[in-house]
């Protein structure tokens, strides 16, 4: 199998996840790291980068948001449709060099997205990490994602989420959620760096804002990993266009450790 020829693959489960956002499972079997992610194209219409939202050999899922011609178009296929895809791509989460550690997932919107591999990966290695802490935070409740999951991450983990704001009829207890921007909720909680590594994925002010407050709590840079999200159109390294102060999103990323990327918000 070669990564950067395109294969065909059909789509085993297509349904929604919000208004603007769908997750399709993909027959597509192959080794992957949580946070990496593939490219997916459309014959005449084009290709797209998508984020791995899973972790198994038997299948692949993606989380898609519609936001271009390939995306959209994407929203219209179903069940059994095929599609093109190559990769896996990037350097993903390192899971196996942070074994015995706690582990905060920081999740906004569709950053949740490529932090759902990690979650994957931890239930089936349970046993290598301690405490699992899962903080999302949404605009609205109709933006929320991976609700058939929910629950289970519930049981499991210590999972916290919030939405900006919530409407006169939006259902917060359906799972416990409350009101308010994600980084003011944080703030009330007692949050230990010791022996704890941050994961963080979402818009690039509140992967900011959440690492001073991180920092705040006493983290240090080597403990917080990041999902940067760029345009990355070729995938190889090629074509420049998602480069962050010289280093390339989608060979170097887009997976990267806070140290490696100090200036990310002056980018």
């Amino acid at each position: 199998m070669n990564d950067y020829i395109p294969q065909k693959v059909k789509i085993l489960e297509f349904y929604r996840e919000s208004p603007d956002n769908f997750s399709i499972v993909i027959d597509f079997k192959t080794d992957h790291e949580p946070g990496q992610f593939i490219q997916v194209s459309l014959p005449g219409i084009g290709e797209a980068p998508i984020s791995i939202c899973s972790y198994s050999k038997d299948h692949m899922k993606l989380n898609v948001r519609e936001i271009g011609s390939v995306t959209n178009s994407l929203g219209k296929l179903k069940e059994g449709d095929e599609i093109w895809v190559r990769g896996p791509y990037g350097k993903g989460y390192p899971m196996q060099e942070l074994k015995g550690n706690n582990l905060l997932i920081i999740g906004g919107g569709c950053g949740v997205a490529p932090l759902k591999g990690i979650i994957d990966y931890v239930d089936q290695n349970r046993e290598d990490y301690q405490n699992i802490d899962l903080f999302f935070g949404y605009r609205s409740v109709h933006d929320v994602l991976f609700r058939r999951e929910t629950p289970e991450w519930k049981n499991k983990y210590n999972l916290m989420m919030s939405v900006d704001k919530a409407e006169e009829g939006d259902d917060l207890a359906c799972f416990e959620m409350k009101t308010g921007y994600l980084m003011e909720r944080m703030k009330e909680l007692d949050i230990n760096s010791e022996n704890t590594v941050a994961f963080l994925c979402g818009p690039p002010i509140m992967i900011n804002k959440i690492i001073g407050l991180l920092k705040e709590k006493g983290f240090k840079s080597e403990q917080i990993f990041l999902s940067a999200e760029r345009l990355m159109q070729c995938a190889l390294g090629m074509c420049g266009h998602c480069m962050i102060h010289g280093k390339y999103t989608c060979l170097d990323g887009p997976v990267f450790r806070w140290d490696e990327l100090e200036n990310f918000k002056n980018d």
